[in-house]
């Protein structure tokens, strides 16, 4: 960037609050799978905000390097708040259990006894995540419609290969079979809504198709 940008960022970060940004409260690094395309599988790299006990939202970034793309966001909802949506809206979420479970969720660099009560607490969640920039398959700009994206899961097509998580293994200096092994008494909902993770269930995915429509105008509005 020019030395004038760089001087434009440094007055904007002094004279402007940045709120939303700095309720940010952790770094959560995991996986994910395209819904239209499960063989696809990216590391993802969520930032978190906790809006309340019940809700987090997250900007999700492609790696947590300085140069990282925001690629996503993902939306996070207790079971409670889960449960009262419509089927059609429960079929777009995914379950957070075996996540969880199986040591794919971690912290970086955060104690797992201090963020224990926080993964008691993910595994019994629900999540729905956009993809809105595609870097895996080498796109320089977020082109094309977003993507539904989908948790791990512990059948066939919801596995994460090995190669991709000992990369993350090796770059946090972390063991996800030893974490799995440690995590083994955290409880597990008593109950997963099936409409979540709806293609281990019924094989098909969602994808987003985007199409000409007309306009709605107010009454009375019409084109210059």
């Amino acid at each position: 960037m020019s030395m004038e940008q760089h001087m434009l960022d440094k007055g904007a970060q002094m004279l402007q609050s940045l709120k939303p940004v700095k309720q940010i409260s952790q770094h959560v690094c995991t996986f994910a799978k395209y819904s239209h395309e499960m063989t696809r599988q990216i590391q993802t790299h969520h930032y978190v905000t906790r809006l309340n006990q019940d809700f987090l939202q997250c900007a999700v970034y492609d790696s947590d390097d300085s140069t990282s793309r925001l690629i996503g966001v993902e939306y996070i909802v207790s079971e409670e708040i889960f449960e009262t949506l419509p089927p059609e809206e429960q079929k777009l979420w995914h379950s957070h259990a075996y996540e969880i479970k199986s040591g794919l969720w971690v912290t970086p660099r955060v104690p797992e006894m201090v963020v224990r009560p926080e993964l008691e607490n993910i595994a019994k969640t629900y999540g729905k995540f956009w993809c809105t920039w595609q870097t895996d398959r080498g796109d320089r700009l977020p082109v094309g419609e977003p993507a539904l994206m989908m948790s791990p899961q512990a059948v066939n097509l919801g596995m994460v290969t090995p190669e991709i998580v000992q990369r993350r293994d090796n770059k946090y200096n972390i063991s996800t079979n030893a974490l799995k092994n440690s995590r083994m008494e955290i409880a597990e909902p008593e109950w997963i809504n099936p409409l979540a993770d709806y293609w281990k269930q019924h094989q098909k995915g969602f994808a987003i198709c985007v199409e000409t429509t007309e306009m709605k105008l107010r009454p009375g509005v019409t084109f210059p």
